[in-house]
């Protein structure tokens, strides 16, 4: 089966993201950069899917030239293809995305890649809109699910089964192939590149895709730093007069003293 994997270039997940004076856009002159971890799980999964039933994975991205580093990522990860969709600098929102990878997509189809599986992150790791793969799976005409963190393929039925936790418990979802499908970090543990994955990944042949961004109608008014999520220390008390509030705080933990 072939597996196409959508993947962002975003900041890296574990820095402090500033946002520049006017509050338009972020400020990437020190940031790195990486696959969010949503995309991460998306990538290893089409991975493992493909090793057991044969086939090929493509991750595709839409982005600046600069994105190329996150396809080579996936790529040493274990990925068969990446193709880049050079949209410049300009800050794309999710339906301008969506459109420019629904474009590439249509592109791929012509050349004779139908894809089986269509893979996006739940969400973005930077803006979280949690649209794009639903705009993409619309335009396309296809079924999409989301919140994902089970799949099991039946390529004889060409039929996929979906796993999403919910609180009340697990939903399971089937759809006929092809599907896109969103995904959530905790699928699977993503591999580490191994060195030959990085040494063949230097190597390979990005494939070019020709788009023209349209502007989308989503309009951007501000961007604010996420609030400071420090500890705060909570006095339970002091002395004898504490150990009613520590004996309650045993029984909300479930530990018996």
């Amino acid at each position: 089966m072939d597996i196409l994997v959508c993947v962002k270039r975003v900041p890296g997940t574990g820095s402090s993201v500033p946002i520049t004076d006017d509050g338009l856009s972020v400020d990437t002159r020190h940031l790195g950069f990486t696959i969010g971890p949503h995309e991460e799980c998306a990538v290893e999964e089409a991975i493992r899917l493909t090793d057991t039933h044969g086939g090929e994975v493509t991750v595709l991205t839409a982005g600046p030239a600069e994105a190329a580093e996150q396809l080579r990522y996936a790529l040493a990860m274990g990925a068969h293809h990446g193709v880049l969709a050079d949209t410049g600098t300009t800050d794309l929102d999710p339906q301008a995305t969506a459109t420019v990878l629904a474009t590439a997509l249509t592109q791929l189809r012509a050349d004779g890649r139908d894809f089986d599986l269509i893979l996006f992150g739940n969400e973005s790791a930077d803006a979280g809109n949690y649209q794009v793969g639903i705009r993409v799976a619309c335009e396309l005409g296809l079924s999409i699910v989301g919140g994902i963190k089970g799949i099991d393929v039946d390529t004889d039925a060409r039929r996929v089964r979906l796993r999403r936790d919910t609180p009340e418990g697990i939903e399971v979802y089937e759809a006929a192939l092809p599907t896109a499908v969103a995904v959530k970090e905790g699928l699977n543990l993503p591999r580490y590149p191994s060195v030959r994955g990085r040494i063949r990944s230097r190597k390979a042949q990005l494939r070019p895709v020709e788009v023209t961004p349209l502007p989308g109608g989503l309009r951007k008014l501000r961007l604010r730093p996420a609030p400071d999520k420090g500890e705060a220390t909570v006095v339970l008390g002091h002395g004898p007069d504490a150990a009613i509030a520590v004996a309650d705080l045993f029984d909300e933990l479930g530990v018996t003293p």
